[in-house]
């Protein structure tokens, strides 16, 4: 973690843009009035955290607490806001031809194996949100559990709005899932892969597969290590079972299903580091 960046650490007074770039990039866009609510909230914080000169386990802690706070003081601002939204589609009479969406880019780590942050194919940052409300087409409270992805996004926007979909898209539109009807053909698998490694946030690359109940990955690059979890019996991903005997056909189907996938794709990767 920075201690500008993501800990609201900070010099006071003349001092406070003399740090790194981040912080003064985000201090400055400011105007002077939030500047100084910024200072008047994090400034006795941070004056008492310094006075407490942690280390160790109970540093660690702080660090967590102060981030992991912020985190989710912000999420409930944005859920505020996306209520400020509905409540004026509905008072203006148009929330029936108005499509909203609530997605991200991925999950997040909030503690889950010792992680915060993204980019693991584990499940808190694998599984990304993602909630509309288009009452010409969904019913409310109604929950779809067929396995989609962020590629599935632009085919559906387009197709919502009668415009034909691409044919070099590799998604699929999701209103058949949106009006509670799955096609007989929707995939029961899907595909991850990163690979922005060695890099900032250094998290090993990896790819893998992920079906309604496995979950195949494979770390490569500078390691070749394997991971398989069942995810009916070991939903918090705990246990990994890609050496356990009982799971060998598991890993030859899945292993074939991979690759096809990475074929799919056409994921240069498979022929730097294949599926073994």
């Amino acid at each position: 973690m920075f201690d500008s960046w993501d800990l609201k650490l900070h010099p006071k007074g003349t001092d406070l843009l003399n740090i790194d770039r981040s912080w003064q990039n985000e201090f400055a866009r400011m105007t002077p009035e939030q500047q100084s609510q910024w200072n008047e909230v994090y400034g006795p914080k941070n004056d008492a955290f310094r006075r407490a000169n942690l280390s160790g386990q109970e540093l660690r802690e702080w660090k967590y607490q102060r981030y992991i706070k912020d985190y989710l003081r912000c999420i409930a601002s944005v859920d505020d806001n996306v209520g400020r939204i509905l409540q004026y589609l509905d008072a203006e009479n148009i929330a029936d031809n108005t499509i909203v969406v609530y997605t991200s880019d991925q999950g997040f780590f909030l503690g889950e194996h010792g992680w915060f942050d993204k980019r693991f194919m584990y499940e808190e940052s694998l599984r990304m949100p993602f909630l509309v409300r288009y009452p010409n087409m969904t019913g409310p409270g109604n929950s779809d559990t067929d396995i989609v992805i962020n590629e599935d996004f632009a085919p559906t926007f387009l197709d919502a709005a009668g415009v034909s979909i691409p044919s070099d898209m590799q998604g699929r539109s999701l209103t058949s899932l949106l009006r509670g009807r799955t096609p007989s053909d929707w995939r029961d698998a899907m595909y991850y892969h990163y690979y922005e490694y060695p890099a900032s946030h250094m998290v090993r690359r990896h790819y893998g597969i992920r079906t309604k109940r496995y979950k195949l990955i494979h770390f490569y690059h500078d390691i070749d290590a394997w991971e398989l979890y069942d995810l009916r019996k070991d939903p918090r991903e705990l246990n990994n079972v890609y050496g356990n005997a009982a799971y060998t056909p598991v890993v030859t189907e899945l292993k074939g299903r991979l690759k096809q996938l990475q074929e799919y794709y056409d994921d240069p990767i498979r022929m730097e580091y294949p599926v073994n």
